[in-house]
């Protein structure tokens, strides 16, 4: 079995818990994901399935849309509602203000990796150093807001949705735009609600999949990449591995065979090699 299912990710579930389940259901051990939700959060979870999980880091590069939630006056030591509060207070907030703090933050800016993820540093993951009470100074890594739209403000939330690179992590935008409207405020929702062309609406629970309700996508579905069919001399090629000359212009290619995809190819001067093999 192999292919990718689109997964609507249940709240207060790990992204592994998502993985677990389809272990248990497809009876195979070779599932991945390709970007962790929080337990929080709910939305898109794009899984990998048998020799699909050589895709993992191609489809991790898709760009990811959220609707988001900040609790106003409020401030834990995850940045997330589920932490533990660290502070709190009466914060004032202005719908100018805000939509000016969006202006500014959109577009490419170092984000702060927050302390509780699994991102990790010498082996370790930072969580693991949070709840050992270890401090480690954290890493940073540049990201892009592509797109930042203010959907509804009272006076203690702010809902919104934005566009974001691989690696951005919205409980650190949150940040981001608190620091610039001078106030503290805490995640306390998150949906994914798109990754790459894929959205919620294209998803399946984990109840639609135990029923048999959902659909595997294949390569060309889920890559906007041209798809050459191999010749029976050329597949024995890609099946060793081999170089090829295509008679294409694309930097990559997914290569077919008898209604089956065997590989994508990358251009490098002129010749096709290796990216990925999916047999």
């Amino acid at each position: 079995m192999k292919g990718v299912i689109l997964i609507n990710k249940t709240k207060d579930k790990t992204s592994r818990d998502m993985v677990n389940e389809l272990n248990h259901i497809f009876g195979m051990k070779k599932i991945g994901h390709t970007g962790t939700l929080d337990p929080l959060a709910t939305g898109v979870l794009v899984m990998c399935l048998g020799k699909y999980t050589k895709l993992v880091d191609e489809l991790s590069f898709l760009e990811k849309e959220y609707i988001a939630e900040i609790k106003v006056g409020v401030l834990t030591d995850t940045l997330d509602i589920t932490g533990n509060i660290l502070e709190e207070r009466s914060c004032l907030i202005n719908k100018d203000e805000v939509l000016r703090a969006f202006e500014e933050i959109k577009g490419k800016f170092i984000q702060t990796i927050p302390k509780y993820s699994a991102k990790k540093i010498n082996g370790k993951k930072l969580y693991e150093y949070a709840r050992e009470g270890k401090e480690i100074e954290l890493p940073t890594n540049e990201v892009e807001i592509f797109d930042i739209e203010l959907l509804d403000i009272t006076e203690d939330t702010i809902k919104f949705r934005t566009l974001v690179s691989k690696g951005t992590y919205i409980r650190s935008v949150i940040e981001e735009i608190c620091k610039r409207l001078s106030i503290i405020g805490t995640m306390s929702s998150l949906i994914r609600t798109k990754q790459g062309k894929f959205t919620l609406e294209d998803s399946f629970t984990i109840d639609d999949v135990k029923n048999g309700n959902y659909k595997l996508l294949t390569t060309k579905e889920l890559l906007d990449y041209p798809v050459y069919k191999l010749n029976d001399e050329e597949y024995q090629k890609v099946k060793n591995g081999n170089k090829l000359m295509l008679n294409v212009s694309d930097n990559k290619v997914i290569l077919e065979y008898d209604n089956t995809e065997i590989a994508i190819y990358e251009k490098e001067d002129n010749i096709y090699r290796v990216n990925i093999m999916l047999i």
